[in-house]
């Protein structure tokens, strides 16, 4: 089978799913996201949509969105920050994509104030502006990863040996290489590997179709980047160490590097793409440090040196600052000329 199908077996299984079966968030789990690290990142996400939302005349009705909200913490934090606008409040409708029965139980928990509605995909969100966060949802989306050879591009495959599964390579050429990029196939030499997200793809494109129809804006956060030659990015993590994503199908997370590049390509006529620029950039412009020092000025030193750290994780260059990166979506009709907040150089 490809690496694509594999992946979503063995993350998405209604029974043995990786994402249906367990917890994998925070110091406990598999990994630690940006919204466990501090409130300020949730805070700062909260902020920006009151502000999109004031830039695209303040809707009456609208629906606030996160897709992949884990256990409710980003969502729990924008929404404390928006209080400082309770017109905005009083407008939207939380909305949560999320297919984990075991998340959606704690996410009840965390929002129960603002009644949220849940999504098995956003396919059923409502048709009203939308204002969507993903952080660190695209990485997780299904792959297929390709190794170039002297016959051109040929799909790696996940089979069995007698001492169990292992990749191979495709003996002929499957339909997913026409996505490859030109610039990657002209920089690829013998035994290089590149990758490519057909699901994210189209999930960006109905996005986009989404802020073209309805107005209102997306938020992608990931870690990626804009890749001009191959790379191979395929990971399995467990207990926050690398591991061989073969290994323990549903007990591993897999993940991929998120390739902005090929996203700004699915961007449709009608919509303005903002970025990609790194979250350090994001935060920083979003006033991460002012926010930092109001949170300390009545901290205690050990407290101070928690809202330190936390702060450098996200925005340090050798941390999340420059790893993770922030694109945006807004319709190119309603933009005011300038751009969209956390993008203003």
């Amino acid at each position: 089978m490809t690496i694509a199908a594999f992946m979503a077996e063995a993350l998405l299984h209604p029974q043995h799913g990786y994402y249906r079966t367990a917890d994998p968030f925070g110091r406990d789990g598999d990994f630690i996201t940006a919204p466990d690290i501090s409130q300020v990142f949730g805070e700062l996400i909260g902020l920006w949509f009151v502000e999109m939302w004031h830039f695209l005349g303040s809707p009456a009705e609208a629906g606030l969105v996160e897709l992949g909200p884990g256990r409710g913490t980003l969502m729990t934090d924008a929404l404390r920050a928006a209080k400082v606008a309770p017109e905005f409040l009083e407008a939207i409708s939380v909305h949560l994509v999320e297919t984990s029965p075991v998340l959606r139980k704690t996410q009840k928990s965390q929002l129960s104030d603002y009644s949220p509605t849940w999504h098995d995909s956003v396919a059923t969100l409502p048709d009203m502006p939308n204002f969507i966060i993903a952080n660190e949802f695209f990485d997780a989306l299904p792959i297929h990863q390709f190794r170039y050879t002297d016959a051109g591009w040929r799909e790696v495959l996940v089979g069995i040996s007698k001492d169990g599964l292992e990749l191979m390579i495709s003996p002929r050429e499957t339909p997913h290489v026409s996505l490859i990029d030109d610039v990657i196939t002209r920089n690829a030499k013998i035994g290089d590997v590149t990758e490519i997200c057909p699901a994210a793809i189209s999930l960006f494109d109905i996005l986009a179709s989404g802020v073209t129809e309805n107005g209102g804006a997306a938020l992608v956060i990931d870690y990626g980047s804009e890749f001009k030659e191959p790379k191979a990015t395929l990971q399995g993590l467990h207990g926050h160490q690398a591991k061989n994503f073969l290994d323990s199908p549903g007990e591993v997370d897999i993940s991929a590097h998120l390739d902005f590049s090929a996203l700004k390509r699915a961007v449709p006529p009608g919509v303005c793409c903002w970025g990609p620029i790194t979250q350090r950039e994001f935060l920083l412009s979003m006033g991460i440090e002012v926010r930092a020092s109001r949170l300390a000025e009545f901290a205690t030193d050990k407290e101070k040196a928690r809202i330190d750290s936390a702060c450098n994780r996200l925005i340090g260059p050798s941390q999340m600052g420059t790893l993770f990166k922030v694109l945006a979506l807004t319709s190119g009709d309603d933009m005011p000329p300038s751009c969209p907040p956390g993008f203003m150089k």
